[in-house]
């Protein structure tokens, strides 16, 4: 009878065993979904700059199969990767590379409205969403969730300790400001002008920097006029805008934008475009230029004028 009772002891604990392999690790993404990881990730598709950039940044670029266009300008990824479109990415593409595990971003739906992996999901392939961050915070556990399904947490805690202790000298270096600049951040130039409200990182990003966003009591991204600008009348101009030629001699162009204080005083400045779009580890480096733009006397005594900040 003891024999009996060993046997269904050892059966009962194989099969738990067994059962948990099979499952897999269960885990919660950023967007909310259940998803059911099966066995070690050697092989990733990222749909997503940001998520790409996290994954460089973990050291785990060499697990990369397939990226997204927006991908192809980040250094250090694999030779030739296969290109995917942002919100159409061609799932036979995809299945033919036989990914472990798509780590996708929350606007990859937004394309057609509907999920583009969904077909994917179903046939087992694990997908992750990282939604927009809201601030800089929801960037360090962007980077803990990539690290953490990844299995490298270290790296990922070496890395946001990094980011913070980037981010703190920043903050500390305008800490002392009594009177907080107005800033426009522009992402979009006219006649479609865009820019970013209250629950964005960028929105944080200027609080960081000692300074003040024009348009902070405003909604996630805002689409604005000529006169909303005029009115707040900013002291300083940030533009990311990158796809025309002068987007600082465009802005001073615009009728009525003369009487605004960051025109008058000549305060307006380009800052880098990737890092300051894509939620990352990276973002400190545009976070850098803006407090250089923003607060240049606490940086350089001589630096003054509109232009790129270096």
């Amino acid at each position: 009878m003891k024999n009996v009772k060993l046997v269904i002891i050892v059966l009962t604990l194989a099969l738990s065993i067994f059962g948990c392999k099979a499952e897999g690790r269960k885990i919660i993404d950023r967007s909310g979904r259940t998803v059911v990881i099966k066995g070690e990730i050697n092989r990733i598709v990222s749909t997503a700059p940001s998520n790409t950039e996290i994954i460089a940044d973990l050291g785990q670029a060499r697990k990369l199969v397939a990226i997204d266009k927006h991908s192809a300008n980040i250094a250090g990824l694999p030779a030739n990767l296969p290109l995917l479109d942002f919100f159409y990415p061609d799932a036979e593409v995809i299945i033919n590379l036989e990914p472990d595990i798509i780590i996708a971003s929350g606007h990859n739906p937004t394309g057609t409205g509907e999920d583009p992996f969904r077909l994917l999901r179903e046939m087992g392939i694990p997908v992750v969403y990282i939604s927009m961050s809201k601030s800089i915070d929801e960037i360090y556990k962007d980077i803990a969730f990539i690290a953490e399904i990844l299995q490298a947490g270290k790296e990922g805690e070496n890395l946001i300790n990094l980011m913070k202790a980037q981010v703190s000298e920043i903050s500390l270096r305008t800490s002392q400001i009594e009177s907080r600049k107005t800033v426009y951040f522009e992402i979009s130039a006219a006649p479609d002008m865009m820019s970013f409200g209250k629950d964005s990182f960028i929105d944080d990003m200027i609080s960081v920097i000692g300074a003040r966003n024009i348009f902070g009591d405003e909604d996630w991204l805002v689409m604005l006029s000529a006169e909303a600008v005029i009115n707040r009348n900013p002291d300083v101009i940030l533009t990311n805008v990158n796809y025309i030629d002068d987007p600082i001699g465009e802005i001073k162009s615009r009728p009525g934008f003369n009487h605004i204080n960051a025109i008058i005083n000549d305060r307006i400045y380009q800052i880098d475009n990737d890092s300051s779009v894509r939620p990352s580890s990276r973002i400190v480096f545009a976070l850098r230029q803006m407090s250089e733009a923003v607060y240049p006397e606490l940086y350089s005594p001589d630096h003054s004028g509109s232009g790129v900040v270096r």
